[in-house]
């Protein structure tokens, strides 16, 4: 293994020492190549020319060049060996770790799909040649060798290929560099020792980069061997002992001494299966003899290397398999060859052995494939082909098989078939292509046929071409096309040249285009120009003759825009005269057409044409007086449409305004005063208005006056008369003058208010209604359309009642004896005239009002008791009594019943039938009689007190008894309105309630055995109580004995058992009896019944298990006579009838076990129980933390 400090210069040998490789062969520079292959862990160091030391940290397989020739100093380390190989005029230097400890597959793991093969270099640290490719050294300013991304190592030999039988490696080692090998292992070796210790002083600090080898074990520098690739069939060694220590070097010089011991013989290899490219090669295993003594081994403590020569014994080897194989396969052999082969073999411990060499010769075989014929001379109709002889692989060739497509694009079809090496394919067609192939025959067989060429005739001149077509045509430019001649085929490529004469210039034809489009766009024409154009077609025989001259012309350009437009003549108020001059610039053609377009400055940008026609002057009528005007002209020309002109403004002269609009009254009008509002004529007369003038008269008729001039849109006409219509003329001015009067407009004054009414007349009719009249007052110029009446009980909050225009109105719903005041308000169309002096009036007296307020007292709501089955109680409010005092009250209920009260607002009706519906109602009594009658109210009494149901008992206990009373559900329902009270007698003989609700079933509990208990029961609802039922007596029964514990069993004899079981005391003077049951399947039968705890089992069966389980009984007297109680059985002793002396511990451990479960299902019972508990208070604890904390 390689250290990462460089060797010192003279302990290690430089590789330009060694004389491997000439710099010169035949006077020629040859380009030298060398491959270094690093371990992992390792650095391999090399000095550049400007004195600098490059490192190169493993794992890496590098390649180097030297294209100058000079060969770089490079350092072997120790373990590292160089190779010589010569390929393809290249010489390539390959160093690589090689040691007696550790010998490596030489050859790399198989590279990524992505690396290309052999030479292709690292594009992250070596630059492509020509420059001398070195690795970057840490410490010259670049990164260190640790933090440069290492990209998967290039694949380095090209011939590896992997074998289903193992990997062979194709390195060229020929027997100089077998020698050169060992002589460089010597000299290794004798500097060994001293570069340890100069390593110690003279070596720079070590990398800090550490690799970890597959078996996890730490490979510092210098002290192990390197990793071996991934592809390698060899299995890595460790080494215990680092490098510098003296127990490694001790160990060095032992392993030493061992090799030259011990002595290793290969006996000579066997081949086998020759076939013309492949043989079978086989060998046995070594025999190493130490001190006389032979020893085997087994194959994987060997490295195998077969090496082969096709030059002779002493002829130059090539090493083809390194491997722990013992049979190869050697393919890619060259058919009728002599080859020699050997086989070497290597240990760690063990020199290397060479075994001596075998010779055997390949078969021979069919001819190698020969090269594709090749073209010597061609004419239209013929082609002459010539081709040489391939390998004949030791059979000599006698024919060759020459095949054609016919130049159809078809199948092979055999054109010559014998053994000469040329042939000349005739009557053939002019420019046309020939696919041809070539194979050769021995006696042995057929070759391969070459590879597939192919071959065109001569042509000829193709024909005239059509002349060119005019495609498009521009100012600067013209677009031709044209097509192939006729009777050309599609296959045949053809030129193309077009010439070009320019109309008048005296220089004939030039050429404009030469290629093998069809066509051609002209450019940097001048315009409106007519040019002359010829075509020529050129193939590879030579030049056609030109195509008819044809004429075509570029088109003229856009013309310039014309002079700016002039005013010629006066400029009238609705028309003008304008004129213009043409363009400078008329594009190369004539003008057509001129456009005159004219835009209002107020409107924008929007132009319209007003004139279009070849004159330069058109009169512009149709135009409004006073305004500005644009005008703009352009032309059109065959070239296209020119820019427009400059502008000109013109504007045409004013006239007075024309008539105003009507004007209109603004607002409402008002008695004495009208306000006119008025706006500015459609047309102005090319000026802005100036002043109005307003003209007035009482009509159309009379004298008219002015009554406003100035320049405001709105006046007020005042001092006029309330009612009357006026007649009113405007007119407008401008700077010009006056324009005429608008038409009429007839406004009328409004009229005025009414006067205020006179005191109303008020007669009563009756207590409830009075009629009301009053006189019209002045209506002010206009007729009263309507009257207001204002009504009410005070003189500060009447309302109106009355809107029309009648005089009278007859007021109803007033209230008896009530004290009213009113007054009268006249409207016409020109207002509201004031309120009236008020009149006072009273209605007289009447029967009282009907009452309002009627309801039934609920039972809360009574000061006594009262029977509500058959009374109702109910209460009202005083009505009003309308002048004279309430006397008393009639009350009507049922059908028709009437009762008579007096002044008091509440009664009791009494004697009414139990839940029975009555509709109640009520009227007051003055002296002028009884008012109407107030609103029903509905009441219902309520149903009598329920009777008591009979009282049974449907379940005894000796300590509970589960009553049952009345037909109804066993639990509560919300819709039940009867409840039970439910008493039983206690000691003292006085009944007490155990039971109040709706349910009909109650289980009364903790009571005693065997004794009477007396019962009664009441029912009540909303109608009150019901009376008590009879008295019930219900008796307890006897309890049945406890649960007994499991019975033991003990072993008397062989086959008797005797039984035993606790007792129990008895039962309130009741003795006690035990019934002993047996079992010895699933049924248990009865053996024995008794008063006493124990009982004797005989004549058992042998070895059979049983189960005894015992209950208690109770054993009483009445009048009946003897009853027994019993009690639940006890747990189950399950025992064995076995031998006396097992017997009592098969019995023990039965009941132990019995007791073990029992108590495991109480465990169970309690955890089970905690665990709910637990659960129950986290659900608790939870609900108040959201209630209290989170809400």
């Amino acid at each position: 293994m390689m250290a990462d400090q460089p060797p010192p210069l003279e302990a290690t040998p430089i590789l330009n020492e060694v004389p491997l490789l000439p710099h010169m062969v035949n006077g020629d520079s040859i380009q030298q190549v060398i491959l270094v292959q690093v371990n992992p862990g390792e650095t391999f160091t090399i000095t550049t020319e400007d004195g600098h030391i490059q490192c190169i940290q493993g794992p890496a397989h590098v390649p180097m060049m030297s294209p100058n020739g000079s060969m770089p100093p490079i350092f072997v380390p120790p373990g590292y060996v160089s190779q010589v190989v010569e390929e393809n005029g290249v010489r390539k230097v390959v160093v690589l770790p090689h040691s007696a400890e550790f010998h490596p597959s030489m050859h790399p793991p198989p590279p990524p799909p992505h690396v290309p093969h052999y030479m292709h270099h690292h594009h992250a640290l070596l630059p492509h040649p020509p420059h001398p490719v070195y690795p970057p050294v840490p410490g010259t300013g670049e990164l260190p060798p640790q933090f440069i991304h290492q990209h998967p190592p290039p694949h380095v030999f090209q011939e590896q290929e992997p074998r289903s039988h193992g990997r062979t490696n194709f390195i060229q080692r020929d027997e100089r560099s077998l020698k050169m090998q060992e002589h460089l292992k010597k000299r290794l070796k004798d500097r060994q020792a001293s570069s340890h210790t100069n390593n110690k002083l003279n070596s720079p600090p070590s990398s800090p980069h550490k690799v970890v080898n597959s078996s996890n074990a730490t490979i510092q520098n210098g002290n192990g061997k390197g990793q071996q690739g991934a592809g390698g069939p060899l299995k890595q060694k460790q080494i215990g002992k680092t490098k510098g220590s003296p127990d490694a070097e001790v160990g060095e010089s032992d392993t030493e001494s061992k090799k030259c011991d011990i002595h290793l013989s290969i006996g000579k290899p066997v081949v086998s299966d020759i076939q013309a490219r492949s043989a079978v090669l086989s060998w046995n295993l070594p025999v190493s003899s130490q001190n006389g003594e032979s020893h085997s081994h087994s194959p994987a403590a060997f490295t195998f290397e077969v090496a082969i020569s096709n030059s002779g014994k002493n002829g130059k080897f090539k090493s083809v398999y390194v491997g722990e194989e013992l049979t190869i396969t050697l393919p890619d052999l060259r058919p009728a060859t002599d080859y020699h082969a050997r086989v070497s073999a290597t240990s760690s411990s063990i020199k290397e052995s060479i075994s001596e060499l075998v010779s055997f010769t390949t078969e021979s075989c069919e001819p190698d494939c020969p090269a594709a014929p090749k073209l010597i001379n061609r004419t239209k109709n013929s082609l002459s082909l010539q081709w040489k002889s391939s390998n004949d692989n030791g059979s000599k060739i006698t024919n060759f098989l020459l095949e054609w497509d016919e130049g159809k694009n078809g199948p092979f079809k055999e054109c010559y078939y014998g053994h000469l090496k040329q042939h000349k394919l005739t009557k053939l067609s002019p420019s046309t292509k020939y696919s041809l192939r070539l194979a050769a025959k021995n006696d042995i067989g057929m070759s391969g046929f070459s590879e597939t060429v192919t071959y065109y005739t001569a042509g000829i001149v193709p024909p005239a071409p059509p002349p060119p077509v005019l495609v498009e045509a521009g100012v600067t430019w013209l677009s031709v096309k044209w097509s192939p001649p006729s009777g050309v085929s599609s296959d045949d490529s053809l030129t193309y040249s077009l010439d070009m004469e320019e109309e008048g210039s005296g220089y004939g034809f030039q050429p404009q285009y030469n290629g093998d489009e069809l066509s051609c766009t002209l450019r940097n024409l001048r315009r409106s120009t007519s040019y002359k154009f010829r075509l020529f077609a050129y193939n590879s025989e030579g030049k056609s003759s030109p195509s008819e001259v044809v004429e075509h012309s570029t088109n003229p350009d856009k013309p310039g825009p014309p002079s700016k437009p002039t005013v010629k003549g006066k400029i009238h108020s609705h028309s003008v005269k304008v004129t213009w001059e043409p363009p400078k610039d008329n594009g190369g053609s004539d003008i057509s057409k001129y456009f005159l377009e004219i835009s209002e400055t107020s409107v924008g940008s929007k132009w319209d044409s007003i004139y279009s026609g070849p004159q330069r002057e058109h009169v512009c009528d149709h135009l409004k007086p006073g305004t500005s005007y644009r005008m703009r002209v352009y032309c059109v020309s065959k070239g296209g449409e020119s820019q427009a002109s400059d502008v000109m403004t013109v504007t045409t002269s004013a006239v007075p305004p024309g008539p105003c609009h009507v004007p209109c009254l603004a607002g409402k009008a008002k008695p004495k005063e009208i306000t006119l509002q008025w706006g500015p004529p459609s047309v102005d007369g090319g000026s802005d208005i100036t002043e109005y003038i307003i003209e007035m008269a009482n009509s159309e008729q009379d004298e008219r006056r002015q009554v406003y001039q100035g320049p405001a849109s709105e006046y007020v006409v005042n001092n006029l008369l309330p009612g009357r219509t006026y007649c009113f003329w405007i007119r407008a001015a401008n700077k010009v003058g006056f324009g005429p009067h608008s038409d009429k407009a007839e406004i009328s004054t409004a009229p005025g208010p009414p006067d205020q009414c006179c005191k109303p007349l008020v007669t009563c009719k009756s207590a409830t209604c009075a009629v009301v009249s009053w006189e019209s007052p002045a209506c002010n110029g206009a007729e009263i359309s309507e009257y207001r009446l204002d009504w009410g009980q005070a003189e500060g909050s009447m309302h109106i009642i009355y809107t029309g225009p009648c005089q009278s109105y007859e007021v109803k719903g007033l209230t008896p004896a009530t004290t009213y005041y009113c007054r009268v308000q006249a409207v016409n169309v020109a207002g509201v005239g004031l309120f009236g002096e008020a009149a006072v009036v009273t209605t007289p007296a009447s029967v009282p009002a009907a009452v309002s307020v009627l309801h039934l007292l609920e039972e809360d709501q009574m000061e006594i008791f009262l029977p509500l089955s058959t009374c109702l109680a109910i209460q009202w409010e005083e009505p009003c009594c309308h002048g004279s005092e309430i006397t008393g009250y009639n009350i009507e209920y049922g059908e028709k019943q009437l009762v008579t009260v007096g002044r008091n607002t509440s009664h009791v009706l009494e004697n009414l039938l139990p839940d029975t519906l009555y509709r109640i109602r009520i009227q007051a009594i003055n002296s002028f009689g009884v008012g109407p009658f107030s609103h029903s109210i509905k009441a219902k009494t309520k149903p009598l007190p329920p009777d008591p149901p009979h009282l049974e008992c449907v379940v005894f206990s000796y300590q509970s008894l589960k009553l049952k009373w009345g037909e109804g559900p066993s639990r509560a329902l919300i819709t039940n309105p009867t409840q039970f009270n439910l008493q039983m007698e206690d000691r003292f003989g006085r009944f007490v309630t155990v039971y109040n609700g709706p349910c009909h079933t109650y289980k009364v509990q903790r009571l005693s055995e065997s004794t009477t208990y007396y019962f009664k029961i009441q029912a009540y609802n909303d109608a009150g109580e019901g009376r008590f039922s009879e008295v019930y007596a219900f008796t307890t029964t006897k309890s049945p004995p406890a649960s007994l514990k499991a019975p033991k069993a003990n072993q008397l004899e062989e086959n008797t058992y005797e039984i035993t079981w606790e007792p129990l005391q008895p039962m309130k003077g009741d003795s006690i009896v035990y019934i002993l049951q047996l079992a010895a399947g699933r049924e248990f039968d009865q053996v024995y019944k008794g008063p006493e705890t124990s009982f004797r089992l005989t004549s058992l069966q042998t070895n059979c298990e049983y189960r005894i389980r015992v209950c208690a009984g109770r054993q009483s007297q009445d009048s009946t006579g003897s009853q027994e109680l019993y009690g639940p059985y006890s747990p189950s002793t399950v025992f064995s009838s076995q031998k006396q002396e097992l017997v009592p511990q098969c019995a023990d451990l039965t009941t132990e076990l019995a007791e073990t479960k029992k108590t495991l299902r109480e465990e169970r019972f309690i955890a089970i129980v905690l665990l709910c508990g637990f659960a129950v208070v986290a659900i608790l604890f939870a609900v108040v933390i959201q209630y209290f904390v989170i809400k």
